[in-house]
Order: C-alpha cells, then sequence, then structure tokens
C-alpha cells in the first residue's frame, strides 16, 4: 500500500493528527521516513500558568513520529503506525509563538520504528526532547 499523494496532503492539511492535530493548530512542512517537521502555536497549547503545556508537547512529538513511522511502515508493507510508548522531557518554557518539531528515525525495523523528536522555540532554543515507540500493522 503506498500512500497516495491527495493522502499525503491531507497529513499535510490536518497537521497530521486529524481532528486532534487541527485542534492544536500543528502544521507539517516536511514529512519522509528520514524526517518529519511541522510546527504549533503557544497560543492555545498553554496551560493556566501561560506556558506551553508539556502535554501539547507531547502530541507534537507524537504526531511527527507517527508520521515518519507510517512513511517508513510503507516500505516494509506495514502501513498503520500505533504508538506504544512516548516519553519526554521539557528543558526549558515556552510562552509565546511557534515551537518546531522535528523528527528523525532512531530505528527502522520490519515491526517497529522509534523516532526522537526535537522541539524548539521561535529562537532555536531547545524546549523538549521526546521519543515515540510505535508498533508497525499490516493492512
Amino acid at each position: 500500500m503506498d500512500i497516495a499523494a491527495d493522502s499525503v496532503q491531507d497529513l499535510f492539511t490536518t497537521g497530521g493528527g486529524g481532528s486532534l492535530g487541527e485542534r492544536m493548530g500543528i502544521q507539517l512542512s516536511e514529512a519522509s521516513a528520514e524526517r518529519v517537521v511541522g510546527t504549533m502555536p503557544v497560543e492555545g497549547n498553554t496551560q493556566p500558568y501561560g506556558l506551553l503545556h508539556g502535554g501539547a508537547s507531547c502530541v507534537l512529538a507524537e504526531t511527527l513520529g507517527s508520521v515518519g513511522a507510517v512513511m517508513h511502515g510503507q516500505t516494509v508493507d506495514r502501513p498503520f503506525a500505533v504508538g506504544v510508548d512516548i516519553n519526554a522531557t521539557h528543558h526549558k518554557a515556552a510562552r509565546s509563538g511557534v515551537v518546531t518539531g522535528v523528527a528523525t528515525p532512531v530505528h527502522r525495523g520490519r515491526t517497529m520504528a522509534t523516532y526522537e523528536i526535537v522541539i524548539t522555540d521561535d529562537s532555536g532554543e531547545r524546549i523538549c526532547t521526546a521519543r515515540i515507540t510505535c508498533l508497525l500493522r499490516g493492512a
């Protein structure tokens, strides 16, 4: 099963995360098995103290890592990725602007894929490092 061109465009249009990605304002700008890049606004994704919510960072990370896993899954005839583990370390707070996440593979196997996601703020400072592992399933 190949991701059709319109399906890839749908990933970009919906932020790669369906209705949650849309609600969070996630926008994909690059997507391949080797690298997935996306952005998310801080505004609207904050906790009560006005800081970017840690859960929002996890949503961005899982979205980007899962898109990478799906793209890799296409190459091993297992086009569906299901997250089985995610962790995140929050290094610094973000109060405004847009954060950018870059997902790169740590491991790409036949049944599992693991991606590291580095999230930075507008000034390029790392605010979060996350890792997601996805189970790859067949059609």
